[in-house]
């Protein structure tokens, strides 16, 4: 089991506070300001495509399998967590198939270091948004916004643009807070059955649709 060093910023992050409001997420930073979720707003990306699909499979069916997929999905992230916080024994008493997926993705969590920031609480005050990311450490060597996901199969590109867009908003939220910049996306997938899928992008790339989207949506 690789030994991970964390690095945190020169102040602590303050946390903040979830609340719910019609059905969307949102944040209440330290300074009493309520920003909606960056999940939330990325959420409507594609839901025409998502109640065609209920619709088509019917809703027990798509409840069954929506329910399944967030219990997989909140399982490997936590080992995931663990892992990057050098926990000893993280895979006891987990399912095989969590492990398996979990161990698909370990190579890739191998090649990161110098962690910055574990599950913690963003916001910019210049968007309105607020969130949590997953990770943000050095990945091959390089400050990034890295994010766990998993999946039933390989999504193409096209399928991960909120993925890049979510990770474009923690690495804006982590400059904005700590002046430090944050250029490089790193998603890691964990997909069942299947090898795990790795995809790269950049802040820079994805700030004006990310931007967009808020527009529209926010």
């Amino acid at each position: 089991m690789k030994k991970y060093n964390h690095i945190y910023p020169s102040f602590m992050l303050d946390d903040i506070k979830c609340e719910y409001h019609g059905g969307k997420r949102f944040y209440v930073t330290p300074e009493n300001e309520r920003y909606q979720s960056i999940t939330s707003i990325l959420s409507n990306i594609g839901k025409v495509d998502i109640q065609a699909w209920r619709t088509r499979v019917g809703e027990k069916k798509a409840n069954a399998i929506t329910t399944r997929a967030g219990r997989r999905g909140t399982a490997v992230h936590t080992l995931c967590e663990k892992y990057i916080n050098n926990e000893e024994n993280a895979l006891e008493g987990e399912l095989p198939h969590i492990v398996e997926m979990f161990r698909s993705i370990e190579p890739f969590l191998d090649r990161i270091d110098n962690i910055r920031l574990v599950e913690g609480a963003l916001w910019s005050n210049e968007l309105h948004i607020a969130g949590r990311a997953d990770l943000i450490a050095e990945y091959d060597g390089e400050l990034a916004v890295i994010d766990y996901k998993t999946s039933t199969y390989r999504k193409s590109w096209e399928m991960c643009h909120k993925f890049f867009m979510q990770g474009t908003f923690y690495a804006h939220a982590f400059e904005e807070r700590t002046g430090t910049p944050v250029e490089n996306i790193i998603i890691i997938m964990a997909v069942e059955g299947d090898q795990p899928m790795l995809c790269k992008e950049t802040k820079s790339r994805w700030i004006e649709p990310l931007k967009e989207v808020i527009y529209k949506y926010a």
